[in-house]
């Protein structure tokens, strides 16, 4: 595939991930996504045989998106609490998207989950790769009883909070449990794990 083909490739792969998100992935078909690239629905086979093949890609994009942040946030921030921090922060600088269509990654893996989809352990790769990066944070700043359940609980926490304000459309509400769990982290984990 040329340059060419590999650029219209991404296109589709980009707005796939974007209906994905916005409308669910049940909810998009083909004419959806060959709609929104602006292409024929054979030029679209040619690139993806079916659904699951967009969703395959898009779950891979996601994922070295997903890698890429967090790799500019270990460059970005030298202290490992700036970096949980600015984990912890990620639905406030994404609130109009959360209150309207919830948390990316969540939502995809929830409507997985609901039909055993058999791509649902690939979609929650994209939560593997959070879970080890927020172990590596936990773990230079000195936490090493129970990390993996504490990284799982900052999953747990933001995707309670992201939920919760997506329902509600409550932006307030997000502002409010971001701030408390900043709380948790400095006045629980860490400081229980110095003592």
């Amino acid at each position: 595939m040329g340059s060419k083909g590999e650029a219209l490739r991404q296109r589709i792969i980009t707005a796939a991930d974007e209906l994905f998100y916005q409308q669910g992935y049940e909810n998009t078909s083909f004419s959806d996504i060959a709609d929104a690239v602006g292409i024929s629905r054979g030029n679209f086979y040619y690139h993806f045989k079916s659904k699951d093949e967009i969703l395959i890609a898009v779950i891979d994009a996601r994922i070295t998106g997903i890698e890429l942040m967090l790799n500019e946030w270990n460059k970005k921030f030298i202290d490992p609490r700036k970096r949980l921090y600015y984990y912890i922060d990620m639905p406030l600088r994404n609130q109009e998207n959360i209150c309207l269509h919830g948390c990316p990654v969540g939502s995809l893996c929830t409507e997985l989950a609901k039909t055993n989809h058999a791509m649902l352990d690939d979609a929650n790769k994209m939560f593997i790769v959070f879970h080890g990066w927020l172990v590596i944070q936990l773990n230079l700043l000195g936490v090493n009883k129970n990390v993996k359940k504490i990284a799982m609980q900052f999953i747990a926490r933001v995707l309670g909070i992201v939920t919760v304000a997506n329902a509600f459309k409550d932006k307030s509400f997000l502002k409010q449990e971001i701030k408390q769990l900043k709380k948790w982290l400095d006045d629980e984990v860490l400081e229980f794990c110095h003592q």
